[in-house]
C-alpha cells in the first residue's frame, strides 16, 4: 500500500499523510525502509526529501531519461546567483541579495525563480516597507537531489570544485543554510493571500534546467 500510494503521488509525501490513509496498525516505517532496500539497484529510487519520501528515477540513467524532458531554458548567471545567495542566506530580501551581488536583482529574476517552485515567499521583514523575505522550497531540494538544506557544500567542497578562489580572504565563510518554515524574529507572516495573488498572475509554465 505504501508503494502505491509514493508511485501514485505527484509530490513527495510524509510520514504523516501516509499514516492518514493506511490502516491504523501499519508499521510504516519499517514499510518504507524495505522498499528503500529493495529499490536501491533498481530504475527508480525511492528517496527522502526532507521529511518526505518519492520515487525518482535512478541517477546512472537520467541520461537516457532526457528524450523524454520537454523543451528547457537554462537559468541565467543572474538567476543562479541569485537563487545559490537565498538558498545560502535565507530568509533573504531583495535588497539583501543586491548588496550581496553587487549588482541590482530585476524583479523578473525573482519571477523566473518563483515560477520554478524553488524559491518561496517566506513572509515580511520587520523594516520600514516591510520588504519580502525569499527563502528555498521543498521542491529546490527534490530537482537538486538534496536530503536536507545543509546537504548544500560547504567552503571546503566548494574550494575543491574549483568554485572559490585558493586564495579567499580569511574573513571570508559560507553561512551555514536554514529553510525552516519557522518565521525568524525579524519576519511577519505574509498576508492573507499574498501569494496566492502572485500565483495567480503566472500565465506561463517553464521547464528550467540548471
Amino acid at each position: 500500500m505504501v508503494e502505491a500510494l509514493l508511485f501514485a503521488s505527484a509530490e513527495p509525501l510524509s510520514m504523516s499523510e501516509l499514516t492518514a490513509r493506511l490502516p491504523r496498525q501499519a508499521d510504516i516505517p519499517r514499510a518504507v525502509k524495505e522498499l528503500e532496500e529493495f529499490y536501491r539497484h533498481r530504475g527508480v529510487r525511492l528517496v527522502k526529501v526532507a521529511d518526505r519520501y518519492a520515487f525518482r528515477t535512478a541517477p546512472d540513467l537520467a541520461a537516457i531519461m532526457q528524450r523524454e524532458q520537454e523543451e528547457q531554458r537554462r537559468l541565467s548567471r543572474a538567476a543562479l546567483e541569485t537563487l545559490a545567495i537565498i538558498a545560502f542566506h535565507q530568509p533573504v530580501t531583495r535588497a539583501e541579495i543586491e548588496e550581496i551581488r553587487g549588482v541590482s536583482t530585476s524583479k523578473g529574476t525573482l519571477d523566473v525563480l518563483l515560477e520554478t517552485q524553488w524559491v518561496r515567499m517566506r513572509g515580511r521583514r520587520r523594516t520600514p516597507g516591510r520588504p519580502v523575505t525569499y527563502g528555498t522550497t521543498l521542491q529546490f531540494l527534490d530537482h537538486f537531489g538534496l536530503e536536507t538544506i545543509k546537504d548544500l557544500p560547504g567552503l571546503e567542497e566548494l574550494k575543491g570544485a574549483g568554485l572559490l578562489d585558493s586564495a579567499i580572504p580569511a574573513s571570508f565563510f559560507v553561512p551555514a543554510p536554514d529553510d525552516s518554515d519557522e518565521l525568524s524574529e525579524d519576519e511577519i507572516p505574509l498576508e492573507a493571500g499574498e501569494e496566492d495573488d502572485f500565483k495567480d498572475g503566472i500565465s506561463t509554465t517553464r521547464t528550467i534546467e540548471a
